[in-house]
């Protein structure tokens, strides 16, 4: 049995409230085009999928994992697990745990987290950021996406967790799900930390990168922590997010949840503009993924310009600007 922890968007995310998460889609997906190896078989074999929903589960949410082709949803839902806690949302997840097979999520913080916790509850072993799995074992990013590493799992229950991107969300034909409620009770240790409250972000916090699909890169050659009009108003105007370099979030003009790189997120866009970035090796680590890399910089010399599809050279704030005034005289 695969086992795929889902993740549900909260409702101030960007395609409304109560869907499937993007990275948890990939996942989803991820398991059903591998579910046979994942079990334990071979690649003719064939598997149900499982899933499991901690916290409301929608109808949008449910149609939506009917479309990615999974068979049955363990609905988890009490008061114990209400806010979020890692300890007991691992203990939940490892009541419903197949005795064999693959317990799996994305490789979001909150997925990290849950499954290195349920591995260690477990006794399993786990392997993080994999992209691709066959008959000799998965491939895992290391080193920040710099490299891959090959390895096995041993023993009748592994744990992984999928690195963002590793494949793109596929619908299949539509599956009827069961669906299995469960109310857990959580120990007093279990919810010894936990949340207690959330605070809504800046209006202008645009740290939704792995879920974008335009994401604008702004690096020390914005100048200072006002530099950064142009290019939220750009990312704006494309409905994209703003990601920064680790030299931003270190200066302390940006919050880190902005930043992109090796220390950072990881994202695949469909564009990337890169706007006074030097392209060092850690954050390209964050941004190889992206399927179309525009270069804004003064240095035709720098790594991100020499990389990237498109590049140019000038200066950020004219060249951004000048793009917004264009972007703003064809919208009327």
């Amino acid at each position: 049995m695969t086992l795929v922890f889902v993740e549900i968007e909260g409702p101030d995310a960007p395609s409304g409230s109560g869907g499937v998460q993007l990275t948890s889609a990939e996942a989803v997906t991820f398991a059903r085009t591998n579910t046979a190896i994942l079990d334990g078989g071979s690649a003719a074999d064939s598997s149900p999928l499982e899933v499991a929903v901690i916290g409301a589960l929608t109808d949008e949410a449910r149609d939506r994992l009917a479309h990615l082709g999974v068979d049955r949803i363990h609905h988890i839902d009490s008061p114990d697990v209400h806010a979020y806690s890692a300890a007991a949302w691992a203990q939940a997840l490892v009541d419903v745990a197949p005795t064999h097979g693959t317990v799996m999520a994305s490789g979001t913080p909150r997925g990290m987290e849950l499954m290195a916790h349920v591995a260690a509850r477990l006794g399993a072993r786990m392997a993080a950021n994999v992209v691709a799995v066959d008959e000799d074992g998965f491939l895992r990013q290391v080193l920040g996406g710099a490299a891959f590493e090959r390895l096995k799992l041993t023993g009748a229950l592994q744990v992984l967790t999928v690195a963002g991107h590793a494949c793109d969300p596929e619908d299949t034909a539509p599956t009827e799900p069961e669906i299995l409620t469960h109310s857990p009770e959580a120990s007093a240790d279990d919810l010894r930390t936990r949340v207690v409250r959330t605070e809504v972000e800046e209006a202008d916090d645009t740290s939704g990168l792995t879920q974008a699909k335009v994401v604008v890169g702004a690096g020390r050659g914005v100048g200072s922590a006002d530099g950064f009009a142009e290019v939220l108003e750009l990312a704006d105007h494309l409905g994209g997010a703003l990601g920064v370099s680790r030299v931003v979030t270190s200066l302390g003009w940006r919050p880190h949840a902005e930043q992109v790189g090796q220390t950072g997120s990881r994202i695949s866009p469909d564009v990337y503009i890169a706007c006074g970035i030097s392209g060092a090796i850690q954050h390209w680590a964050g941004v190889q993924g992206a399927k179309s890399i525009i270069a804004i910089n003064t240095d035709e010399e720098a790594t991100m310009v020499q990389r990237a599809d498109y590049a140019i050279i000038g200066d950020l704030h004219e060249v951004v600007a000048a793009i917004n005034e264009e972007i703003t005289r064809r919208r009327r």
